[in-house]
């Protein structure tokens, strides 16, 4: 479809109006910056050098400690501590508050590392108390609702955990066999 005569002329004419408008500021600028600057004169001014430097004040006396006792200052309220729901455990604080098996490890079907997942599952990595590093499992995203033939909604399991029969298709059948924890005794 070729433009009318009208659309021609009227692009031409924006055209030439912002050629023509830019040429304009261009020019404004240009005579501004051209043109001269008066200065006027005032009386002059005298700047005085002094020939030796001036005199340089001593300095202050060392403080020393006032001869009569100064009162403390008053005492800061505290203010009242928050109600806690649960109090910690008795004589624990700090680290000592996460105690090792507190968490269990979740056992479900390995995901080899080059595997690519679908949209709607990722991987779960976890570690032993002891810190050592366990094979991913697989897991469904927080965000995905999985859904049938018939677009139903399909219950999954509360921990996220994906049930072998959810498996996507292709993916290896292994399930995590959880490593032995040593022994607190016996921790490395």
């Amino acid at each position: 479809m070729t433009p009318s005569r009208e659309s021609r002329g009227a692009g031409t004419w924006l055209i030439g109006g912002a050629v023509a408008l830019t040429t304009l500021c261009l020019g404004l600028c240009a005579w501004w910056l051209s043109r001269p600057v008066t200065v006027e004169e005032g009386p002059p001014q005298v700047v005085e050098v002094a020939s030796k430097p001036a005199p340089r004040e001593p300095p202050p006396p060392p403080r020393t400690r006032p001869s009569t006792p100064v009162a403390a200052p008053p005492p800061v309220e505290e203010p009242a501590p928050v109600p806690v729901d649960d109090p910690p455990p008795e004589g624990k604080s700090g680290t000592a508050l996460y105690q090792r098996g507190t968490k269990p490890l979740k056992r479900g079907l390995v995901v080899p590392e080059g595997f690519e997942l679908p949209p709607g599952y990722l991987r779960h990595y976890q570690a032993t108390d002891h810190g050592q590093a366990v094979p991913a499992i697989l897991m469904f995203d927080p965000d995905f609702t999985p859904k049938d033939a018939n677009g139903q909604p399909i219950p999954i399991p509360e921990n996220r955990v994906v049930p072998e029969e959810l498996a996507p298709p292709g993916m290896p059948r292994q399930m995590l066999e959880l490593p032995a924890e040593p022994e607190d005794g016996d921790a490395p």
